[in-house]
Protein backbone atom coordinates (compact mmCIF):
# COMPACT_ATOMS: atom_id res chain seq x y z
CA UNK A 1 0.00 0.00 0.00
CA UNK A 2 3.09 2.30 0.14
CA UNK A 3 5.49 3.26 -2.65
CA UNK A 4 6.73 -0.31 -2.89
CA UNK A 5 3.27 -1.92 -2.72
CA UNK A 6 2.50 -4.35 -5.54
CA UNK A 7 0.83 -1.70 -7.73
CA UNK A 8 1.98 1.10 -9.96
CA UNK A 9 1.10 4.79 -10.03
CA UNK A 10 -0.85 4.42 -13.33
CA UNK A 11 -4.63 4.05 -13.45
CA UNK A 12 -7.71 6.19 -13.53
CA UNK A 13 -9.18 8.19 -10.68
CA UNK A 14 -12.69 6.80 -11.04
CA UNK A 15 -14.14 6.05 -7.61
CA UNK A 16 -15.72 2.70 -6.97
CA UNK A 17 -19.14 3.03 -5.37
CA UNK A 18 -19.43 1.31 -2.03
CA UNK A 19 -22.41 -0.95 -1.28
CA UNK A 20 -25.30 0.58 0.53
CA UNK A 21 -26.84 -0.68 3.76
CA UNK A 22 -25.06 -2.79 6.34
CA UNK A 23 -21.72 -2.95 4.51
CA UNK A 24 -21.55 0.83 4.15
CA UNK A 25 -22.38 1.40 7.82
CA UNK A 26 -19.77 -1.19 8.84
CA UNK A 27 -17.17 0.63 6.78
CA UNK A 28 -18.03 4.02 8.26
CA UNK A 29 -18.35 2.88 11.89
CA UNK A 30 -15.49 0.37 12.07
CA UNK A 31 -12.98 0.98 14.85
CA UNK A 32 -10.25 -0.22 12.50
CA UNK A 33 -8.87 2.18 9.91
CA UNK A 34 -9.88 1.16 6.37
CA UNK A 35 -8.33 2.32 3.11
CA UNK A 36 -9.55 1.35 -0.36
CA UNK A 37 -7.39 1.96 -3.42
CA UNK A 38 -8.03 1.36 -7.07
CA UNK A 39 -5.98 -0.94 -9.23
CA UNK A 40 -3.52 1.89 -9.81
CA UNK A 41 -2.90 2.23 -6.08
CA UNK A 42 -4.69 5.57 -5.69
CA UNK A 43 -6.74 6.04 -2.54
CA UNK A 44 -10.43 6.25 -3.34
CA UNK A 45 -11.96 5.99 0.12
CA UNK A 46 -11.08 6.03 3.81
CA UNK A 47 -13.24 5.79 6.93
CA UNK A 48 -13.48 7.90 10.08
CA UNK A 49 -11.15 5.58 12.05
CA UNK A 50 -8.44 6.27 9.44
CA UNK A 51 -8.70 10.00 10.15
CA UNK A 52 -8.58 9.46 13.93
CA UNK A 53 -5.50 7.28 13.66
CA UNK A 54 -3.44 9.09 11.01
CA UNK A 55 -4.63 12.68 11.34
CA UNK A 56 -5.42 12.87 7.61
CA UNK A 57 -8.96 13.71 6.40
CA UNK A 58 -10.49 11.97 3.40
CA UNK A 59 -10.11 15.14 1.33
CA UNK A 60 -6.35 15.17 2.03
CA UNK A 61 -5.66 11.61 0.90
CA UNK A 62 -8.19 10.68 -1.80
CA UNK A 63 -6.28 10.45 -5.06
CA UNK A 64 -2.93 10.11 -3.21
CA UNK A 65 -0.62 7.10 -3.17
CA UNK A 66 -0.45 5.37 0.25
CA UNK A 67 3.25 6.21 0.28
CA UNK A 68 2.30 9.40 2.14
CA UNK A 69 1.95 7.17 5.23
CA UNK A 70 5.39 5.55 4.86
CA UNK A 71 7.76 5.98 7.83
CA UNK A 72 10.90 4.75 6.08
CA UNK A 73 11.45 2.10 8.77
CA UNK A 74 10.18 -0.90 6.78
CA UNK A 75 12.67 -2.99 4.82
CA UNK A 76 12.59 -3.87 1.11
CA UNK A 77 12.38 -7.53 2.16
CA UNK A 78 9.10 -6.84 3.93
CA UNK A 79 7.58 -5.29 0.80
CA UNK A 80 8.86 -8.16 -1.34
CA UNK A 81 7.10 -10.60 0.98
CA UNK A 82 3.93 -8.48 0.78
CA UNK A 83 4.04 -8.44 -3.05
CA UNK A 84 4.50 -12.20 -3.27
CA UNK A 85 1.64 -12.91 -0.86
CA UNK A 86 -0.81 -10.61 -2.65
CA UNK A 87 0.04 -12.11 -6.02
CA UNK A 88 -0.16 -15.72 -4.86
CA UNK A 89 -2.81 -15.64 -2.13
CA UNK A 90 -4.63 -12.29 -2.59
CA UNK A 91 -3.96 -11.51 1.07
CA UNK A 92 -1.17 -10.27 3.33
CA UNK A 93 -1.00 -9.47 7.03
CA UNK A 94 1.88 -8.23 9.15
CA UNK A 95 3.31 -5.55 11.39
CA UNK A 96 4.60 -2.36 9.78
CA UNK A 97 5.68 1.10 10.93
CA UNK A 98 3.91 4.11 9.45
CA UNK A 99 3.85 7.85 10.01
CA UNK A 100 1.00 10.12 11.08
CA UNK A 101 0.29 13.56 9.65
CA UNK A 102 2.09 15.15 12.63
CA UNK A 103 5.24 13.18 11.81
CA UNK A 104 5.07 10.70 14.69
CA UNK A 105 5.73 7.08 13.84
CA UNK A 106 3.78 4.14 15.21
CA UNK A 107 3.55 0.37 14.71
CA UNK A 108 0.36 -1.02 13.19
CA UNK A 109 -1.09 -4.38 12.33
CA UNK A 110 -1.95 -4.19 8.62
CA UNK A 111 -4.14 -6.54 6.55
CA UNK A 112 -4.48 -6.14 2.77
CA UNK A 113 -6.97 -8.02 0.58
CA UNK A 114 -7.06 -8.04 -3.22
CA UNK A 115 -10.45 -7.62 -4.98
CA UNK A 116 -10.48 -9.12 -8.48
CA UNK A 117 -13.08 -9.35 -11.23
CA UNK A 118 -14.29 -12.56 -12.84
CA UNK A 119 -11.34 -12.50 -15.24
CA UNK A 120 -8.87 -12.21 -12.35
CA UNK A 121 -7.98 -8.59 -12.95
CA UNK A 122 -7.27 -6.42 -9.90
CA UNK A 123 -10.08 -4.00 -9.15
CA UNK A 124 -9.18 -2.79 -5.67
CA UNK A 125 -6.90 -3.23 -2.70
CA UNK A 126 -8.65 -3.03 0.67
CA UNK A 127 -6.45 -2.41 3.68
CA UNK A 128 -7.47 -2.28 7.32
CA UNK A 129 -5.11 -1.56 10.19
CA UNK A 130 -4.93 -0.77 13.93
CA UNK A 131 -2.38 1.00 16.10
CA UNK A 132 -0.57 -1.66 18.16
CA UNK A 133 1.66 0.75 20.10
CA UNK A 134 0.04 -0.20 23.41
CA UNK A 135 0.24 -3.91 22.65
CA UNK A 136 3.81 -3.58 21.52
CA UNK A 137 4.80 -1.64 24.63
CA UNK A 138 3.11 -4.27 26.79
CA UNK A 139 4.93 -6.99 24.90
CA UNK A 140 8.23 -5.21 25.31
CA UNK A 141 7.48 -4.73 29.01
CA UNK A 142 6.74 -8.43 29.39
CA UNK A 143 9.99 -9.24 27.61
CA UNK A 144 11.83 -6.89 29.97
CA UNK A 145 10.26 -8.55 33.01
CA UNK A 146 11.01 -12.00 31.64
CA UNK A 147 14.71 -11.29 31.14
CA UNK A 148 15.50 -8.55 33.67
CA UNK A 149 15.41 -8.21 37.42
CA UNK A 150 12.53 -5.87 38.29
CA UNK A 151 14.38 -4.23 41.19
CA UNK A 152 17.80 -3.49 39.68
CA UNK A 153 16.98 -3.69 35.95
CA UNK A 154 19.98 -6.01 35.56
CA UNK A 155 19.65 -9.19 33.49
CA UNK A 156 18.11 -11.94 35.61
CA UNK A 157 19.18 -15.59 35.84
CA UNK A 158 17.35 -16.54 32.65
CA UNK A 159 19.05 -13.79 30.64
CA UNK A 160 22.38 -14.46 32.35
CA UNK A 161 22.33 -18.12 31.36
CA UNK A 162 21.44 -17.32 27.74
CA UNK A 163 24.16 -14.66 27.43
CA UNK A 164 26.83 -16.71 29.18
CA UNK A 165 26.12 -19.73 26.97
CA UNK A 166 26.55 -17.48 23.93
CA UNK A 167 29.82 -16.10 25.32
CA UNK A 168 31.11 -19.62 25.95
CA UNK A 169 30.43 -20.60 22.33
CA UNK A 170 32.38 -17.54 21.15
CA UNK A 171 35.24 -18.35 23.52
CA UNK A 172 35.38 -21.93 22.27
CA UNK A 173 35.34 -20.84 18.63
CA UNK A 174 37.98 -18.12 19.08
CA UNK A 175 40.07 -19.81 21.82
CA UNK A 176 39.49 -17.02 24.34
CA UNK A 177 39.58 -17.02 28.15
CA UNK A 178 36.59 -15.95 30.22
CA UNK A 179 36.04 -15.22 33.92
CA UNK A 180 32.90 -15.75 36.00
CA UNK A 181 32.78 -13.78 39.27
CA UNK A 182 30.10 -14.65 41.81
CA UNK A 183 29.52 -11.82 44.31
CA UNK A 184 27.74 -12.18 47.65
CA UNK A 185 27.18 -9.25 50.00
CA UNK A 186 28.55 -9.63 53.52
CA UNK A 187 26.23 -8.63 56.36
CA UNK A 188 23.29 -8.01 54.00
CA UNK A 189 20.94 -10.37 55.83
CA UNK A 190 21.47 -8.52 59.10
CA UNK A 191 20.68 -5.20 57.42
CA UNK A 192 17.57 -6.65 55.80
CA UNK A 193 16.34 -8.24 59.02
CA UNK A 194 17.11 -5.16 61.10
CA UNK A 195 15.98 -2.23 58.95
CA UNK A 196 13.48 -3.93 56.65
CA UNK A 197 13.33 -4.97 53.02
CA UNK A 198 12.85 -1.43 51.72
CA UNK A 199 16.33 -0.52 52.98
CA UNK A 200 17.75 -3.78 51.64
CA UNK A 201 16.21 -3.08 48.24
CA UNK A 202 17.83 0.36 48.12
CA UNK A 203 21.22 -1.18 48.85
CA UNK A 204 20.74 -3.76 46.08
CA UNK A 205 19.92 -0.99 43.59
CA UNK A 206 23.03 0.95 44.58
CA UNK A 207 25.16 -2.20 44.34
CA UNK A 208 23.85 -2.78 40.81
CA UNK A 209 24.79 0.77 39.83
CA UNK A 210 28.28 0.45 41.31
CA UNK A 211 28.87 -2.88 39.56
CA UNK A 212 27.93 -1.34 36.20
CA UNK A 213 30.43 1.45 36.83
CA UNK A 214 33.20 -0.97 37.80
CA UNK A 215 33.23 -2.99 34.56
CA UNK A 216 33.29 -2.42 30.81
CA UNK A 217 30.17 -2.08 28.69
CA UNK A 218 30.96 -5.43 27.05
CA UNK A 219 31.04 -7.25 30.41
CA UNK A 220 27.93 -8.94 31.73
CA UNK A 221 26.48 -7.92 35.10
CA UNK A 222 23.44 -9.84 36.38
CA UNK A 223 21.51 -10.45 39.58
CA UNK A 224 20.88 -14.11 40.29
CA UNK A 225 18.62 -13.48 43.28
CA UNK A 226 18.72 -12.19 46.85
CA UNK A 227 22.06 -10.48 47.46
CA UNK A 228 23.89 -12.59 44.88
CA UNK A 229 25.28 -10.95 41.75
CA UNK A 230 27.47 -12.24 38.93
CA UNK A 231 29.93 -10.50 36.62
CA UNK A 232 31.24 -12.18 33.47
CA UNK A 233 34.38 -10.91 31.73
CA UNK A 234 34.04 -12.38 28.23
CA UNK A 235 37.60 -11.68 27.07
CA UNK A 236 40.57 -11.63 29.44
CA UNK A 237 44.29 -11.94 28.80
CA UNK A 238 45.05 -13.81 32.01
CA UNK A 239 43.73 -14.46 35.54
CA UNK A 240 45.53 -11.26 36.55
CA UNK A 241 42.91 -9.28 34.61
CA UNK A 242 40.10 -10.97 36.54
CA UNK A 243 41.88 -10.28 39.83
CA UNK A 244 42.34 -6.63 38.93
CA UNK A 245 38.63 -6.23 38.11
CA UNK A 246 37.65 -8.06 41.31
CA UNK A 247 39.82 -5.63 43.28
CA UNK A 248 38.12 -2.71 41.56
CA UNK A 249 34.70 -4.14 42.44
CA UNK A 250 35.78 -4.50 46.07
CA UNK A 251 36.79 -0.85 46.12
CA UNK A 252 33.53 0.26 44.50
CA UNK A 253 31.41 -1.67 47.00
CA UNK A 254 33.53 -0.86 50.07
CA UNK A 255 32.15 2.63 50.56
CA UNK A 256 29.08 3.06 52.75
CA UNK A 257 25.53 3.14 51.43
CA UNK A 258 23.56 6.17 52.59
CA UNK A 259 19.94 5.06 52.98
CA UNK A 260 17.84 7.75 54.65
CA UNK A 261 19.67 8.52 57.89
CA UNK A 262 21.59 5.23 57.88
CA UNK A 263 25.21 4.84 56.75
CA UNK A 264 25.45 1.11 56.02
CA UNK A 265 28.18 -1.26 54.87
CA UNK A 266 27.83 -4.44 52.82
CA UNK A 267 31.24 -5.56 51.56
CA UNK A 268 31.57 -8.24 48.85
CA UNK A 269 32.90 -11.78 49.01
CA UNK A 270 33.88 -12.73 45.44
CA UNK A 271 34.54 -16.18 43.96
CA UNK A 272 36.19 -16.44 40.54
CA UNK A 273 36.23 -19.35 38.08
CA UNK A 274 37.94 -19.29 34.68
CA UNK A 275 37.08 -20.75 31.27
CA UNK A 276 38.41 -23.19 30.18
CA UNK A 277 40.65 -23.97 33.20
CA UNK A 278 37.88 -24.38 35.78
CA UNK A 279 35.10 -25.58 33.49
CA UNK A 280 33.74 -25.38 29.97
CA UNK A 281 30.03 -25.15 30.69
CA UNK A 282 27.79 -22.77 32.62
CA UNK A 283 26.88 -25.18 35.42
CA UNK A 284 30.47 -26.10 36.23
CA UNK A 285 31.78 -22.54 36.09
CA UNK A 286 28.99 -21.24 38.32
CA UNK A 287 29.40 -24.08 40.82
CA UNK A 288 33.14 -23.54 41.04
CA UNK A 289 32.75 -19.77 41.40
CA UNK A 290 30.29 -20.48 44.22
CA UNK A 291 32.88 -22.70 45.96
CA UNK A 292 35.49 -19.96 45.64
CA UNK A 293 33.03 -17.41 47.02
CA UNK A 294 32.41 -19.49 50.16
CA UNK A 295 36.14 -19.86 50.53
CA UNK A 296 36.42 -16.06 50.45
CA UNK A 297 33.82 -15.85 53.22
CA UNK A 298 35.70 -18.40 55.31
CA UNK A 299 38.84 -16.25 55.07
CA UNK A 300 37.13 -13.30 56.75
CA UNK A 301 34.93 -11.94 53.91
CA UNK A 302 35.51 -8.77 51.90
CA UNK A 303 38.04 -10.45 49.59
CA UNK A 304 38.18 -12.38 46.33
CA UNK A 305 39.40 -15.91 45.75
CA UNK A 306 40.10 -17.96 42.63
CA UNK A 307 38.68 -21.45 42.39
CA UNK A 308 40.85 -24.44 43.27
CA UNK A 309 39.67 -28.05 42.93
CA UNK A 310 39.96 -28.70 46.67
CA UNK A 311 37.25 -26.11 47.28
CA UNK A 312 34.53 -28.38 45.90
CA UNK A 313 35.29 -30.87 48.65
CA UNK A 314 35.02 -28.11 51.24
CA UNK A 315 31.80 -26.79 49.67
CA UNK A 316 30.29 -30.26 49.66
CA UNK A 317 31.20 -30.76 53.30
CA UNK A 318 29.74 -27.37 54.20
CA UNK A 319 26.49 -28.29 52.46
CA UNK A 320 26.28 -31.56 54.41
CA UNK A 321 27.10 -29.67 57.62
CA UNK A 322 24.33 -27.15 56.94
CA UNK A 323 21.86 -29.97 56.31
CA UNK A 324 22.86 -31.68 59.56
CA UNK A 325 22.57 -28.38 61.44
CA UNK A 326 19.08 -27.75 60.07
CA UNK A 327 18.02 -31.22 61.17
CA UNK A 328 19.55 -30.77 64.62
CA UNK A 329 17.75 -27.45 65.17
CA UNK A 330 14.43 -28.77 63.85
CA UNK A 331 14.55 -31.84 66.11
CA UNK A 332 15.55 -30.08 69.36
CA UNK A 333 13.61 -31.39 72.34
CA UNK A 334 14.30 -32.06 76.05
CA UNK A 335 14.74 -35.77 75.33
CA UNK A 336 16.64 -35.50 72.06
CA UNK A 337 19.07 -32.64 71.56
CA UNK A 338 22.43 -32.63 69.82
CA UNK A 339 23.35 -29.31 71.45
CA UNK A 340 24.67 -28.67 74.93
CA UNK A 341 26.13 -25.85 77.00
CA UNK A 342 29.59 -25.72 78.48
CA UNK A 343 30.60 -23.12 81.04
CA UNK A 344 33.91 -21.29 81.42
CA UNK A 345 34.57 -19.58 84.78
CA UNK A 346 35.56 -15.93 85.15
CA UNK A 347 37.84 -15.05 88.06
CA UNK A 348 37.29 -11.86 90.05
CA UNK A 349 40.83 -10.47 90.52
CA UNK A 350 39.81 -8.43 93.55
CA UNK A 351 38.26 -11.28 95.57
CA UNK A 352 39.99 -14.22 93.95
CA UNK A 353 36.60 -15.96 93.61
CA UNK A 354 34.67 -17.29 90.61
CA UNK A 355 31.96 -14.69 90.18
CA UNK A 356 30.56 -15.49 86.76
CA UNK A 357 30.39 -18.12 84.02
CA UNK A 358 30.19 -17.75 80.27
CA UNK A 359 27.73 -20.15 78.61
CA UNK A 360 29.21 -21.54 75.40
CA UNK A 361 27.28 -23.56 72.84
CA UNK A 362 28.51 -26.99 71.77
CA UNK A 363 27.26 -29.35 69.04
CA UNK A 364 27.90 -33.08 68.97
CA UNK A 365 26.58 -34.31 65.62
CA UNK A 366 25.79 -38.03 65.16
CA UNK A 367 27.19 -37.71 61.63
CA UNK A 368 30.24 -35.47 62.15
CA UNK A 369 30.97 -35.83 65.85
CA UNK A 370 31.88 -32.74 67.92
CA UNK A 371 31.84 -29.66 65.68
CA UNK A 372 33.85 -26.53 66.46
CA UNK A 373 31.68 -23.46 67.13
CA UNK A 374 33.94 -21.60 64.71
CA UNK A 375 32.46 -23.77 61.96
CA UNK A 376 28.79 -24.12 62.80
CA UNK A 377 28.04 -20.69 64.31
CA UNK A 378 28.95 -18.96 61.02
CA UNK A 379 26.63 -21.31 59.11
CA UNK A 380 23.85 -20.69 61.62
CA UNK A 381 24.21 -16.93 61.14
CA UNK A 382 24.20 -17.17 57.33
CA UNK A 383 21.13 -19.42 57.24
CA UNK A 384 19.09 -17.71 59.96
CA UNK A 385 19.28 -20.77 62.21
CA UNK A 386 21.03 -18.62 64.81
CA UNK A 387 17.64 -17.26 65.87
CA UNK A 388 16.05 -20.51 67.15
CA UNK A 389 19.45 -21.76 68.30
CA UNK A 390 20.13 -18.56 70.25
CA UNK A 391 16.67 -18.68 71.83
CA UNK A 392 17.38 -22.24 72.99
CA UNK A 393 20.67 -21.09 74.54
CA UNK A 394 18.89 -18.44 76.63
CA UNK A 395 16.35 -20.93 77.95
CA UNK A 396 18.93 -23.64 78.56
CA UNK A 397 21.40 -21.28 80.26
CA UNK A 398 18.67 -20.13 82.65
CA UNK A 399 17.60 -23.72 83.35
CA UNK A 400 21.15 -24.82 84.10
CA UNK A 401 21.81 -21.76 86.26
CA UNK A 402 18.89 -22.82 88.40
CA UNK A 403 20.46 -26.29 88.70
CA UNK A 404 23.82 -24.70 89.64
CA UNK A 405 22.10 -22.75 92.39
CA UNK A 406 20.34 -25.91 93.59
CA UNK A 407 23.79 -27.51 93.84
CA UNK A 408 24.72 -24.89 96.41
CA UNK A 409 26.55 -22.40 94.19
CA UNK A 410 25.37 -18.87 94.93
CA UNK A 411 26.71 -15.45 93.92
CA UNK A 412 27.44 -16.49 90.33
CA UNK A 413 25.79 -15.08 87.22
CA UNK A 414 25.86 -16.49 83.68
CA UNK A 415 26.94 -14.56 80.58
CA UNK A 416 25.07 -15.43 77.35
CA UNK A 417 26.14 -14.41 73.84
CA UNK A 418 23.45 -12.69 71.75
CA UNK A 419 23.61 -12.57 67.95
CA UNK A 420 22.73 -9.55 65.84
CA UNK A 421 19.58 -11.29 64.61
CA UNK A 422 18.42 -12.02 68.15
CA UNK A 423 19.11 -8.47 69.26
CA UNK A 424 16.88 -7.08 66.51
CA UNK A 425 14.11 -9.64 67.01
CA UNK A 426 10.94 -8.25 68.50
CA UNK A 427 10.52 -11.10 71.01
CA UNK A 428 13.93 -10.82 72.74
CA UNK A 429 12.66 -8.88 75.75
CA UNK A 430 9.68 -11.22 76.23
CA UNK A 431 11.94 -14.24 75.79
CA UNK A 432 14.33 -13.07 78.52
CA UNK A 433 11.46 -12.20 80.86
CA UNK A 434 9.86 -15.59 80.25
CA UNK A 435 13.04 -17.57 80.88
CA UNK A 436 13.80 -15.64 84.09
CA UNK A 437 10.26 -16.15 85.40
CA UNK A 438 10.18 -19.83 84.42
CA UNK A 439 13.35 -20.67 86.36
CA UNK A 440 12.81 -18.18 89.18
CA UNK A 441 15.91 -16.13 88.48
CA UNK A 442 16.62 -12.46 89.10
CA UNK A 443 17.51 -10.29 86.07
CA UNK A 444 20.90 -9.51 87.67
CA UNK A 445 21.79 -13.20 87.50
CA UNK A 446 22.26 -13.19 83.73
CA UNK A 447 24.46 -11.09 81.49
CA UNK A 448 23.87 -10.64 77.78
CA UNK A 449 26.95 -10.13 75.59
CA UNK A 450 26.87 -8.51 72.17
CA UNK A 451 29.90 -7.99 69.94
CA UNK A 452 31.26 -4.55 69.23
CA UNK A 453 30.33 -4.81 65.55
CA UNK A 454 26.75 -5.80 66.44
CA UNK A 455 26.46 -2.77 68.74
CA UNK A 456 27.45 -0.50 65.83
CA UNK A 457 24.77 -1.81 63.46
CA UNK A 458 21.91 0.68 63.44
CA UNK A 459 22.91 2.40 66.71
CA UNK A 460 19.50 3.98 67.34
CA UNK A 461 17.68 0.63 67.31
CA UNK A 462 20.45 -1.04 69.32
CA UNK A 463 20.33 1.62 72.00
CA UNK A 464 16.55 1.32 72.31
CA UNK A 465 16.66 -2.46 72.76
CA UNK A 466 19.57 -2.36 75.21
CA UNK A 467 17.82 0.34 77.25
CA UNK A 468 14.79 -1.93 77.62
CA UNK A 469 16.95 -4.86 78.73
CA UNK A 470 18.86 -2.66 81.18
CA UNK A 471 15.59 -1.35 82.59
CA UNK A 472 14.64 -4.96 83.25
CA UNK A 473 17.79 -5.29 85.37
CA UNK A 474 19.80 -7.51 83.00
CA UNK A 475 23.57 -6.88 82.93
CA UNK A 476 24.94 -6.00 79.47
CA UNK A 477 28.45 -6.40 78.06
CA UNK A 478 30.37 -5.61 74.88
CA UNK A 479 32.23 -8.71 73.67
CA UNK A 480 35.41 -8.79 71.54
CA UNK A 481 36.10 -5.14 72.29
CA UNK A 482 38.84 -3.66 70.14
CA UNK A 483 38.08 -5.69 67.01
CA UNK A 484 35.31 -3.45 65.64
CA UNK A 485 35.02 0.22 64.75
CA UNK A 486 32.92 1.58 67.58
CA UNK A 487 32.70 5.25 68.40
CA UNK A 488 33.57 6.06 71.99
CA UNK A 489 31.07 8.91 71.87
CA UNK A 490 28.40 6.33 71.02
CA UNK A 491 29.75 3.68 73.38
CA UNK A 492 29.36 5.85 76.46
CA UNK A 493 25.61 6.14 75.80
CA UNK A 494 25.06 2.37 75.85
CA UNK A 495 23.73 0.97 79.16
CA UNK A 496 26.57 -1.56 79.40
CA UNK A 497 28.34 -2.67 82.55
CA UNK A 498 31.29 -4.59 81.12
CA UNK A 499 33.85 -4.60 78.33
CA UNK A 500 35.39 -7.88 77.25
CA UNK A 501 38.93 -7.44 75.94
CA UNK A 502 39.38 -9.64 72.87
CA UNK A 503 41.72 -12.60 73.27
CA UNK A 504 43.73 -11.51 70.22
CA UNK A 505 45.22 -8.68 72.32
CA UNK A 506 45.86 -10.89 75.36
CA UNK A 507 47.69 -13.69 73.54
CA UNK A 508 50.91 -11.77 72.84
CA UNK A 509 51.04 -9.25 75.69
CA UNK A 510 54.21 -10.95 76.96
CA UNK A 511 56.09 -10.39 73.69
CA UNK A 512 54.27 -7.63 71.78
CA UNK A 513 54.55 -4.12 73.21
CA UNK A 514 51.67 -2.91 71.03
CA UNK A 515 49.27 -5.53 72.39
CA UNK A 516 50.40 -4.75 75.93
CA UNK A 517 49.71 -1.07 75.35
CA UNK A 518 46.28 -1.80 73.85
CA UNK A 519 45.36 -3.91 76.87
CA UNK A 520 46.48 -1.19 79.28
CA UNK A 521 44.61 1.52 77.35
CA UNK A 522 41.41 -0.54 77.09
CA UNK A 523 41.38 -1.35 80.79
CA UNK A 524 41.93 2.34 81.64
CA UNK A 525 39.21 3.35 79.18
CA UNK A 526 36.74 0.89 80.70
CA UNK A 527 37.43 2.12 84.20
CA UNK A 528 37.10 5.77 83.15
CA UNK A 529 33.68 4.92 81.75
CA UNK A 530 32.77 3.15 85.00
CA UNK A 531 32.81 -0.30 83.40
CA UNK A 532 34.18 -3.60 84.59
CA UNK A 533 36.73 -5.16 82.21
CA UNK A 534 37.01 -8.87 81.41
CA UNK A 535 40.15 -10.26 79.71
CA UNK A 536 39.52 -13.52 77.85
CA UNK A 537 42.10 -15.96 76.54
CA UNK A 538 44.31 -15.92 79.66
CA UNK A 539 46.55 -18.98 79.45
CA UNK A 540 49.76 -18.21 81.39
CA UNK A 541 50.67 -17.00 84.84
CA UNK A 542 52.58 -14.10 83.31
CA UNK A 543 49.47 -12.93 81.47
CA UNK A 544 47.49 -13.21 84.71
CA UNK A 545 50.05 -11.17 86.65
CA UNK A 546 50.32 -8.50 83.93
CA UNK A 547 46.55 -8.04 83.71
CA UNK A 548 46.15 -8.07 87.49
CA UNK A 549 48.74 -5.28 87.82
CA UNK A 550 46.63 -3.25 85.39
CA UNK A 551 43.64 -3.88 87.70
CA UNK A 552 41.72 -5.85 85.10
CA UNK A 553 38.56 -6.82 86.98
CA UNK A 554 37.90 -10.33 85.64
CA UNK A 555 40.04 -12.99 83.95
CA UNK A 556 38.86 -15.88 81.81
CA UNK A 557 40.85 -18.57 80.04
CA UNK A 558 42.39 -22.03 80.02
CA UNK A 559 44.76 -21.05 82.85
CA UNK A 560 41.76 -21.43 85.15
CA UNK A 561 39.51 -23.86 83.30
CA UNK A 562 38.50 -24.85 79.80
CA UNK A 563 34.73 -24.73 79.04
CA UNK A 564 33.15 -27.74 80.78
CA UNK A 565 29.64 -29.18 81.30
CA UNK A 566 27.51 -27.99 84.20
CA UNK A 567 28.35 -30.79 86.66
CA UNK A 568 32.08 -30.25 86.12
CA UNK A 569 31.88 -26.48 86.56
CA UNK A 570 29.95 -26.99 89.81
CA UNK A 571 32.70 -29.29 91.07
CA UNK A 572 35.36 -26.80 89.95
CA UNK A 573 33.73 -23.87 91.75
CA UNK A 574 33.28 -25.90 94.95
CA UNK A 575 36.93 -26.98 94.88
CA UNK A 576 38.12 -23.45 94.14
CA UNK A 577 36.08 -22.02 97.01
CA UNK A 578 37.39 -24.68 99.36
CA UNK A 579 40.97 -23.74 98.47
CA UNK A 580 40.38 -20.00 98.79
Amino acid sequence: MNDTDPTSDSGDRNAVALPDGVLQRAFAQSHEAIVVTDAGNKIISVNAAFTRLTGYTAEEVVGQNPRILASGHSTPELYAEMWQALNERNYWEGEIWDKRKDGSCYPKLLSISVVRDAAGRVLNYVANFTDISTNKQASERLALLAYHDALTQLPNRLAFEAQLNHMLRVCERESRQLAVMLIDLDNFKNINDTLGHHVGDEILKQVADRLRQAVRGSDLVARLGGDEFVVVLPEIDSPVTAGRVAGKIQNELADHYQIDEHALYATPSIGISLYPTDGTDLTTLLRNADSAMYHAKSLGRNNHQFYASRMNEAAGERLRLESALRHAVASMSPLNCEFSLHFQPQLNTRTGQISSLEALLRWNSPEFGPISPLRFIAIAEETGLIQPLGDWVIWEACRQLREIKKAGIDGVHVAINISAQQLRHENLLLLVQGALACYELKPQEIELEITESTAMQNPEVTLSILDQLAALGVMLAIDDFGTGHSSLAYLKHLPIKRLKLDRSFVTDIETDANDASICAATIALGHNLGLGVVAEGVETEMQKEFLSRLHCDFLQGYLFSKPVPMDEVVAYIKAHRAEN
